[in-house]
C-alpha cells in the first residue's frame, strides 16, 4: 500500500466504483419471485451526493444489470451508470475520452477480480479491506471499512477533505 496516497488525492476529481462488493457487502438475497435484492449504506449515498454537488465526477461500472441501481444512483445525482459491463477496461475509457479526463485523475474502488485490469490503469486504485486479495496487493489504500460498510464514505470523504470541500458552508444542506 502506497504511504502517501494522500497526495494523490489531492488531484483526483473522478470517482469511479463497483458495486457488488463495494456498495454493498457482496450478500444477494433473493425472493420468492426469484428478484436479487441488496442492502446499501446510507453514509456511502450521503458522501456520493456531497461529491456530486461539489463537483466531482462520480461513476458507476458494473457487470450486474438490476435496474434499482439506476433509480439509487439517480437519487444521488449520479448520471453515469453503466451495468452489463462486461470489459470494464472499454466502459472506462469510453467515458473518459468523452468527458476529456485524465486516467491519473481516477480513483477506482474495486473488490474483485474482473476490476483488476482496470484498476492498474487509474491514478488511485483503492478497495474495500474485505477485498480479494489480488485487488488488495494492487490498491494504493484499503479502506478500513468492508463492501457496504463505509468504504465508498471513506474515500470519498478522505478525498474531500484533503481537497478543503468537506466539512464547509454548503456540506450539511441534504
Amino acid at each position: 500500500m502506497t504511504e502517501n496516497y494522500k497526495t494523490t488525492l489531492k488531484e483526483i476529481k473522478t470517482f469511479v466504483f463497483d458495486i457488488d462488493g463495494v456498495f454493498t457487502d457482496g450478500i444477494v438475497i433473493i425472493d420468492s419471485n426469484g428478484e436479487q435484492l441488496r442492502t446499501a449504506n446510507v453514509k456511502d449515498g450521503y458522501a456520493v451526493q456531497l461529491a456530486v454537488k461539489k463537483g466531482f465526477n462520480v461513476a458507476i461500472i458494473s457487470g450486474g444489470t438490476n435496474e434499482a441501481v439506476l433509480r439509487r444512483f439517480a437519487g444521488l445525482g449520479v448520471t453515469d451508470v453503466f451495468l452489463g459491463s462486461s470489459d470494464k477496461v472499454a466502459v472506462l475509457e469510453n467515458y473518459l475520452q468523452q468527458k476529456g479526463i485524465e486516467m491519473s485523475k481516477v480513483l477506482y474502488m474495486g473488490d474483485d477480480i474482473p476490476d483488476f485490469k482496470v484498476m492498474k490503469m487509474v491514478g488511485l486504485p483503492v478497495c474495500p479491506n474485505d477485498a480479494a486479495p489480488e485487488i488488495r496487493e494492487i490498491s494504493s489504500y484499503i479502506s478500513i471499512h468492508g463492501g457496504g460498510k463505509g468504504c465508498v464514505r471513506d474515500v470519498l470523504e478522505q478525498a474531500m477533505k484533503v481537497q478543503g470541500l468537506w466539512f464547509d458552508d454548503d456540506s450539511h444542506h441534504w
